[in-house]
C-alpha cells in the first residue's frame, strides 16, 4: 500500500494540470499588458519558501498556478525579445507527455520506440543539411552541441586526446567577430583557453571575411601557434547574419583544419528551399549546431549537433558500463543505445515534441512557415522605414530586424516596454550602435501584431531620453 504522505499519484489527475495551463493560456490571450514584478514584489508576493511539513497536494497545486502565472509570457504575440516564441499545440501536447513517459534516453531497453523516433529525427535533419550518412545526438541546448561539435573537432585533429588529455597550448579557434558567446566559454572547457579565441573581422552584413580568417591564420602559423578549428555562424544573434560557409571551407580544408557551423539559430533555413542557399556549402562542414526550439517552434530545449562522417559520437563519447547497457545492439542496429553516444548519462527525450510537430507540418509546412517568417521581417522593415522616427540599421538578411528611434535610448525603449507590460523586445549592439532588436520567431504572428509593436516602440521613443545610441565596443564586448 502507498503511503499518501509520500505518494500522490493517485489522487492527481490531468485535470489538476489542465487547470493551471488554461489559467496561462487565458491569461496570454486576453491581449492585456502582462506587467511583470519586479524581485521585491516577487519575493513578497509569491509563496516561495519551502517548509519542513510540507503543504500538501492543493495548497502546492495553487501555488504553482500563482508562480506560473506571475512568469513572463513567451507564448503571446508581446514576447520578441529572444530568438524563440510561440507555443505549439502538437509539440506542447509531445512536450507534455514526455513528462509522465518519464523515459531516459540511454538504452533502447529504458526508452523503446522514443529511440527509433529520434533516429527517424537524426537522419532527416541530417539528410536536410546534405550530410545523409553521417551522425548525430540530441543535447540540452545550442551551447551544448557546440561544445560537442568543438571536442569532435579538436579530438580529430590533435589525435590521442581522449586517452592521453589535452593541454591546449598554442591551440587557436576561429570565429567571427558576430559569433555566440558559447564558443569562447566552450573553449575554455575543452582546454583551448578564451585566450585561444581568435574573432575574425566581419563584414557591413554580419559575415565572417574569408580573408580575414587567412591572414589571421597565417598571423597565427608564423608566431608559432596551431591553428585548430574555425566555427562558422548560420544566423547571429542580433544581425541575423550567415557567415559564407563555401569560402571558409576551402580555408579549412587547405589549412587542414576542423570546420563547426553554429546554426542554432538559422539552421532552419535548411527547411526552405530557396533561402537554404544562405547555408550554402554546409555539406562541406564537418559539423552542424540545429536548435529546433527556435525556429522549429518546439519548446525549448531541443538541440542537434550533427557530422558528416559517420560514429564521430560514438568514437568521442562513448564509455563502458555494463550496469548500463544490458543489451548489445552490435552491427547495423548499434545506435539503438543512444547513451554510448552522448554528452549525457541520464537523458531527457527532446526529440519527441519535434517528430509531433514534423509530423503535422511536414517539410512543406516548415518550408512555408519560414517564408512568412521572412515575410513579416521583411514588412517591420518596411514599417521602420516608413516611420520617420526610425532609422533601420540595415537590411535584413533573415529575421532580425534591428532599428533605432532616432536620437531616442534604444535601453530606455526596452526598459519603459518591458515595465508597463507592453512588449518584451531586447537591445543589441550593431556598427557600435546600441539598437533594437526585434524578430519575427513565433509563428502566430500576423501583420496587425507587428504593425502593434511598431507603434508601440514609437510611442516609447516620445518618452525617451534624448541619447546617442553610440556604444564603446571595447567595454561591451
Amino acid at each position: 500500500m502507498p503511503c499518501p504522505e509520500l505518494h500522490s499519484q493517485a489522487s492527481l489527475g490531468a485535470g489538476d494540470v489542465a487547470r493551471v495551463i488554461d489559467a496561462i493560456i487565458e491569461r496570454d490571450g486576453a491581449g492585456d499588458p502582462i506587467v511583470p514584478l519586479d524581485v521585491e514584489q516577487a519575493l513578497r508576493a509569491l509563496p516561495l519558501e519551502l517548509s519542513e511539513a510540507g503543504v500538501g497536494d492543493e495548497e502546492a497545486l495553487e501555488r504553482l498556478r500563482r508562480v506560473a502565472l506571475a512568469t513572463p509570457t513567451t507564448g503571446g504575440t508581446r514576447f520578441v525579445n529572444q530568438l524563440f516564441a510561440g507555443r505549439e499545440r502538437v509539440a506542447t501536447a509531445a512536450e507534455m507527455l514526455t513528462a509522465v513517459l518519464n523515459n531516459s534516453m540511454y538504452t533502447y531497453k529504458a526508452a523503446g520506440p522514443q529511440v527509433l523516433v529520434e533516429r527517424v529525427v537524426l537522419e532527416r535533419m541530417l539528410a536536410k543539411a546534405g550530410m545523409t550518412g553521417g551522425d548525430g545526438m540530441f543535447t540540452p541546448g545550442g551551447s551544448l552541441s557546440n561544445l560537442a561539435g568543438m571536442i569532435i573537432g579538436r579530438n580529430e585533429v590533435v589525435g590521442d586526446v581522449r586517452e592521453g588529455g589535452f593541454d591546449g597550448r598554442g591551440r587557436t579557434v576561429y570565429v567571427s567577430a558576430e559569433s555566440h558567446y558559447s564558443l569562447t566559454k566552450n573553449a575554455n572547457m575543452i582546454g583551448i583557453g578564451r585566450t585561444g579565441v581568435r574573432p575574425v573581422e566581419a563584414d557591413t552584413g554580419g559575415r565572417m571575411i574569408p580573408e580575414a580568417l587567412s591572414a589571421a591564420i597565417a598571423r597565427d602559423r608564423a608566431a608559432g601557434e596551431s591553428p585548430l578549428m574555425v566555427v562558422a555562424t548560420s544566423g547571429t544573434t542580433v544581425m541575423g547574419a550567415f557567415d559564407p560557409i563555401d569560402a571558409l571551407a576551402d580555408i579549412a580544408g587547405r589549412e587542414d583544419l576542423w570546420l563547426h557551423v553554429d546554426g542554432a539559430f538559422g539552421g532552419t533555413a535548411l527547411m526552405h528551399p530557396e533561402h537554404r542557399g544562405l547555408m550554402a556549402g554546409i555539406e562541406r562542414a564537418d559539423s552542424l549546431t540545429w536548435d529546433a526550439h527556435k525556429m522549429m517552434g518546439v519548446p525549448l530545449i531541443c538541440s542537434v549537433v550533427l557530422t558528416r562522417k559517420a560514429g564521430m559520437t560514438r568514437k568521442h563519447f562513448d564509455e563502458s558500463a555494463s550496469y548500463l547497457f544490458q543489451q548489445d545492439f552490435g552491427g547495423e542496429h548499434g545506435w539503438l543505445n543512444p547513451g554510448t553516444r552522448s554528452l549525457q548519462c541520464g537523458r531527457r527525450n527532446d526529440a519527441l515534441k519535434l517528430w509531433a510537430q514534423w509530423q503535422a507540418l511536414g517539410d512543406d509546412g516548415y518550408a512555408k512557415r519560414v517564408e512568412r517568417q521572412m515575410e513579416l521581417a521583411r514588412a517591420a522593415a518596411d514599417l521602420v522605414r516608413a516611420d520617420g522616427r526610425m532609422t533601420l540599421s540595415f537590411d535584413p538578411a533573415w529575421i532580425n530586424v534591428c532599428f533605432e528611434v532616432t536620437g531616442k535610448s534604444s535601453a530606455a525603449i526596452c526598459d519603459d516596454l518591458n515595465d508597463s507590460g507592453v512588449l518584451k523586445v531586447g537591445f543589441g549592439i550593431v556598427h557600435g550602435r546600441r539598437v533594437i532588436r526585434l524578430v519575427t520567431v513565433d509563428p502566430a504572428l500576423g501583420e496587425a501584431d507587428v504593425e502593434r509593436m511598431i507603434r508601440d516602440i514609437g510611442e516609447a521613443g516620445e518618452r525617451a531620453p534624448a541619447e546617442d545610441n553610440a556604444v564603446d565596443q571595447a567595454a561591451v564586448g
